[in-house]
């Protein structure tokens, strides 16, 4: 099965890092979820570790394990996940892989 998201080489190099440098257990993998979006709201992505679950689909990404939701996975299909750090500011984005694609034209 195709990976639903893309994983940019700067967030890739960055869940590798938690990964070691927080001790994050081997039967962990990389959760990618939502929240929110009830009536007109729009979703919340989330990123965590955590363990599989049985209603979860997985993908293998490098070393991990990428976990989505089965009920979550229309939201996240075409979605691109990268990592910004700045001056004043760094964590990882969601971003719309379309909006990208058209962007660049």
């Amino acid at each position: 099965m195709v990976e639903p998201v893309k994983i940019t080489d700067q967030a890739l190099t960055e869940i590798l890092k938690i990964f070691k440098t927080k001790g994050i257990p081997q039967d962990y993998g990389l959760r990618l979820g939502v929240k929110g979006g009830h009536g007109c709201a729009s979703v919340n992505f989330i990123l965590g570790f955590d363990t599989q679950k049985e209603t979860d689909l997985t993908w293998l990404v490098s070393d991990f394990k990428l976990l989505i939701q089965k009920s979550e996975l229309m939201f996240l299909i075409g979605k691109k996940i990268d990592f910004h750090e700045g001056v004043d500011a760094r964590g990882f984005i969601f971003k719309d892989q379309e909006e990208i694609a058209t962007t660049a034209r």
